[in-house]
């Protein structure tokens, strides 16, 4: 099996890259001119201060790289100090960062901060929840593509911080063939086996890789009859759609059967009280769409010191 084609454990450039884009349009619908009328009003242009991060509620931390990008961008004399690490568990009440220097640019910056820490955070926590739901089996926590428009690479990234994997970024780095491709292809009566060789075909032909460098080739099968075509054309990846534990256990009974070195992913349906269930069934892969599309903002808010 093909490692996965990207896992954003670590904080990088093109993490930064999307924080400077998202900022843009950020700061233009909070802080438009002529800026914030509240604290010009109150706060003298002189006055410092120093605040705190605070964890409202349990959980794993993520987003500070995020903020530090943030402030570096907006204003060179606040200064950002992490008291953790994007991925650490926290407790409520735990400080997690502060920020100091002008009181006015501060406030200025307070809601932005928090709104990506607060998403950042929750997507790492509801993974780390699925995970810890899923220890002892072998599978395995990913995502989707159902992110916020410019925020999928920061979901990712801290949907790893949460112990979870990725999924393909993008339609351009892992070959995903669905029902919708199959009826669409024009070919009547294309089989799912003939279509992951199809895909295998192209890409030997196609000149963009070398054989060893493949995207991951995987389909997605709604029936225990089509995963029996598809199997002995050995995809990396068979997507079980919505398939329940007892399937899923047949499923994986029948790649094993089968000497194929597919792994089983199943998605749909999968909550906090099925996801145990369907891990038990012995497949290697679960994607939790919800991870991301439904994310929960984690609590967190920022007190004077």
């Amino acid at each position: 099996m093909k490692k996965d084609f990207m896992l954003y454990k670590r904080w990088n450039e093109d993490l930064a890259f999307a924080v400077a884009r998202l900022l843009v349009p950020a700061l233009e619908e909070d802080v438009a001119a002529p800026g914030d009328l509240t604290s010009l009003s109150l706060i003298a242009a002189e006055a410092k201060g120093q605040t705190a991060v605070v964890a409202r509620r349990p959980g794993v931390i993520c987003g500070l790289n995020a903020a530090a990008e943030i402030v570096r961008l907006s204003h060179k004399d606040l200064v950002w100090s992490p008291c953790c690490e994007d991925g650490q568990y926290i407790e409520a009440g735990d400080q997690v960062a502060e920020l100091s220097g002008t009181v006015r640019d501060i406030l200025g910056l307070e809601r932005i901060i928090l709104n990506f820490i607060g998403r950042m955070s929750g997507i790492a926590s509801k993974t780390n929840e699925y995970v810890k739901m899923v220890e002892g089996t072998s599978a395995r926590i990913y995502d989707t593509r159902k992110t916020l428009p410019g925020w999928r690479i920061l979901d990712k990234y801290s949907v790893a911080k949460g112990g979870g994997h990725n999924h393909r970024l993008g339609l351009f780095d892992h070959i995903l063939i669905k029902d919708n491709h199959l009826a669409s292809s024009g070919e009547a009566g294309i089989t799912p086996g003939n279509a992951v060789l199809k895909a295998r075909n192209y890409l030997l032909t196609s000149g963009l890789y070398e054989e060893d460098q493949f995207p991951l080739i995987e389909i997605e099968v709604d029936t225990l009859d089509q995963l029996s075509d598809v199997l002995p054309a050995n995809p990396d990846i068979v997507l079980l759609d919505n398939m329940g534990p007892d399937l899923l256990k047949k499923a994986v009974q029948m790649r094993d059967a089968s000497n194929a070195s597919s792994e089983l992913e199943a998605s749909g349906g999968i909550n906090e009280k099925t996801i145990l269930a369907i891990a038990q069934s012995g497949i290697e892969r679960i994607s939790i769409g919800a991870l991301t599309h439904s994310v929960i903002c984690f609590d967190v808010g920022l007190d004077w010191l």
